[in-house]
């Protein structure tokens, strides 16, 4: 199995953490963001990543040679100008359309959770999903709605396709993907992930919600949350 660890931010909400280093080499516990990220992959199964990079690009591909790519094949997409989640999705494309039509998983490297990707990816493929979205119950200023049956609808503010009863759900920046989605990425240059599945779901396909919330998550966009996330590691919640 393949995946995109999204590295490329400029970690802006970190600092001064991220003054002198990209955000995916943030330590939590003595290891790196991104160590934790590939290892917990692997654990699943995937045996092969791409990591897009753009700020300390070098510092990113340095590390991961120096630490002999954990194991794994480690595909670099780098980015001299920020793509965004959807434009640095489509610029990985060739990576993932080497495996035909095999779901891969998409994972943010300042997100950690114990999410049992497995039965993500099982879900995703059950459903027939084009992609398949971790979602939880918890407080955020981006909802994202979905219908009785799990199919994304629209945001609070914007609805996509004609729903009956709907949910609203905070995403929890890991994705399951099906190839073909490539297919219908009409946008270009910098773009959201997000946006774009809500134009697709628009146009019918099918986005759906993967209800993760009960397992631990944690989303590390900011110092306050690394040093929360220390106290997790230390007590074996992560």
């Amino acid at each position: 199995m393949k995946a995109m660890i999204l590295a490329a931010g400029l970690g802006t909400r970190l600092r001064p953490l991220t003054d002198d280093r990209p955000k995916a080499l943030v330590e939590v516990g003595g290891r790196t963001l991104l160590e934790i990220c590939l290892e917990r992959l692997r654990g699943f199964g995937v045996s092969e990543a791409i990591v897009n990079t753009h700020h300390y690009a070098a510092m990113i591909e340095t590390y991961l040679k120096a630490h002999e790519n954990f194991g794994m094949r480690i595909e670099i997409s780098r980015e001299d100008a920020l793509l965004d989640t959807g434009g640095g999705l489509k610029q990985a494309a060739w990576f993932f359309l080497e495996s035909g039509d095999e779901p891969f998983v998409v994972h943010n490297v300042d997100v950690m959770s114990t999410i049992d990707l497995g039965a993500m990816v099982r879900f995703h493929q059950e459903r027939g999903a084009l992609a398949t979205l971790a979602v939880q119950e918890r407080k955020s200023s981006r909802y994202l709605v979905f219908d009785e049956a799990g199919v994304l609808c629209g945001r609070e503010t914007e609805r996509v396709r004609e729903c009956g009863e709907t949910k609203a759900l905070a995403f929890a920046g890991i994705h399951v993907v099906s190839p073909r989605l490539f297919g219908e990425m009409k946008e270009e240059g910098a773009f959201s992930i997000i946006s774009a599945y809500l134009r697709m779901a628009g146009a019918g396909e099918k986005v759906v919600a993967f209800r993760a919330d009960g397992w631990a998550w944690r989303d590390l966009g900011r110092v306050e949350s690394v040093e929360a996330a220390e106290k997790l590691v230390h007590s074996s919640q992560f």
